[in-house]
């Protein structure tokens, strides 16, 4: 099987052989066309003349008009003309004395065509020892017809397009062959910069993600592509950085609990103790483990999700009720930490929205809320419609979140420093898996400090259906 450059060769050979015959062949009918026409009008010139010395002798005298004998040099324009002079019937009355006892042909075809007033041109390959070209003019006498046949040889019309020909084939083969060589060096210089990009792009491994191809510093297309491979290599780097981290943090927090269960479990089975301890060391490690299992099932989800294997879409809900249903749900435990949590309002119709998704991110949103929020404190929750998007906020008067650390709030693991200094509890999932669940719904969560403090969540969400 042929590889890309041999193909790519043979391509450029064909099409440098169709061109270059192409301007040959071209070229050899141009020039076969002027050399038959040039002919043709000096054989038409010298018939003329004949008739019109014809027309001026009333007929009186039936004669070819030839040079007379003498001591001067013969006119070279007469020697390879052949002049005949026939009547109606296509008897001969005259001919040139170069003719001698030969005869050139008058078909019943021909005579007819001169009778009509026509002037016919002919091609003679067989009437003597050389091909011929010959025409026949009518002129009429006194009302008598008669009939001038000047013809020539062909032998230097085909000698001259014979030595075109060969020069035609001549300049073709050099053309071909320059272009030829132009084309492979072109070709050569092509796939070497791209066995060079290959080359580079196989010493680039997984542990070597931040090596980049060299620019060869040209705006062509192996530019454009070193350009566009790089930035593929940037992508996939970028992928394989947060799939390490991603990684770490999840080994890191399923270790933590594991540990403390440990810990626990040994520290009771030292000694023996009385069954109210046991019964504390018992519930310490159901806590653990509910943490694990919260942990566990939230990196399940988002594996799904980066895999594109969540769940379908759920039953669509009224977003009013929806919001109603979960603040209900979140007020017991607001009012255990002395929170107001209020619904701001309702959309002016029915919306209907996917309840399986927006559900789990709005209890994420109350829950990280209700974590940063100081007791006394107040939470928003506001609806807004736009022109077919919905706009769900949580606002709270919490702390709000550090400028450097708001482009980092949703990735995964991660926890500001005022989590991590006031202790709250979590791993930093939360906000991760409610982006990446609207994200897989069409939609995206932005974050950001309200003027007077606090933090302020916004679900923008894609409207499913709109009741008046």
């Amino acid at each position: 099987m042929l590889s890309l450059r041999q193909r790519l060769i043979a391509v450029h050979l064909l099409a440098i052989l169709a061109a270059v015959g192409a301007t040959a062949g071209a070229g050899w009918w141009v020039l076969s066309q002027s050399v038959n026409r040039q002919l043709d009008t000096a054989l038409l010139a010298l018939a003329e003349a004949e008739a019109a010395m014809l027309s001026d002798s009333d007929g009186t005298v039936i004669r070819v008009h030839e040079a007379p004998q003498g001591s001067a040099p013969p006119s070279l324009t007469r020697l390879d003309r052949l002049v005949q002079i026939i009547d109606k019937q296509g008897w001969i009355l005259a001919r040139s004395s170069n003719l001698g006892t030969e005869d050139l042909p008058a078909s019943s075809q021909l005579l007819d065509q001169l009778a009509a007033g026509r002037t016919v041109f002919e091609t003679l390959p067989d009437t003597s020892e050389e091909p011929l070209r010959m025409v026949s003019v009518p002129a009429r006498v006194k009302g008598q017809l008669y009939a001038v046949q000047v013809a020539g040889s062909l032998d230097d019309a085909n000698s001259t397009l014979r030595s075109a020909a060969l020069l035609f084939g001549a300049m073709a083969v050099a053309l071909m062959a320059a272009l030829g060589w132009a084309g492979a060096r072109l070709s050569r210089k092509l796939f070497v910069a791209i066995e060079n990009i290959v080359e580079q792009a196989g010493r680039i491994e997984d542990n070597h993600l931040d090596r980049r191809l060299p620019h060869p510093g040209g705006d062509d297309e192996i530019g454009h592509l070193v350009t566009t491979l790089n930035a593929m290599l940037e992508r996939i780097e970028g992928a394989f950085e947060t799939q390490r981290r991603f990684t770490a943090d999840a080994s890191h927090e399923l270790r933590s609990p594991l540990s403390r269960l440990r810990a626990e479990i040994e520290i009771t089975l030292r000694r023996p103790r009385e069954s109210g301890d046991y019964v504390a060391a018992l519930r310490s490690c159901l806590d653990e483990v509910e943490r694990l299992t919260t942990l566990v099932e939230e990196l399940l989800m988002l594996a799904r999700i980066d895999a594109g294997q969540e769940r379908g879409p759920g039953q669509p809900v009224s977003l009013t009720d929806l919001v109603r249903d979960t603040v209900a749900r979140m007020a017991a435990p607001a009012r255990e930490r002395g929170i107001e949590l209020v619904d701001a309002g309702d959309l002016p119709g029915d919306v209907q929205v996917e309840q399986a998704a927006l559900g789990l991110v709005l209890r994420n949103l109350l829950e990280n809320a209700l974590k940063f929020s100081p007791p006394g404190g107040r939470i928003e929750v506001g609806l807004a419609q736009g022109e077919g998007t919905i706009l769900l906020t949580v606002a709270d008067q919490g702390p709000g979140i550090a400028d450097a650390e708001l482009p980092y709030v949703f990735d995964r693991f991660f926890r500001g420093t005022g989590a991590r200094a006031s202790e709250v509890a979590g791993v930093g999932l939360g906000l991760a898996l409610s982006q990446s669940i609207m994200r897989a719904a069409g939609g995206r969560i932005t974050a950001a400090n309200r003027p007077g403090g606090g933090a302020l969540f916004t679900v923008q969400l894609q409207q499913l259906q709109e009741t008046p």
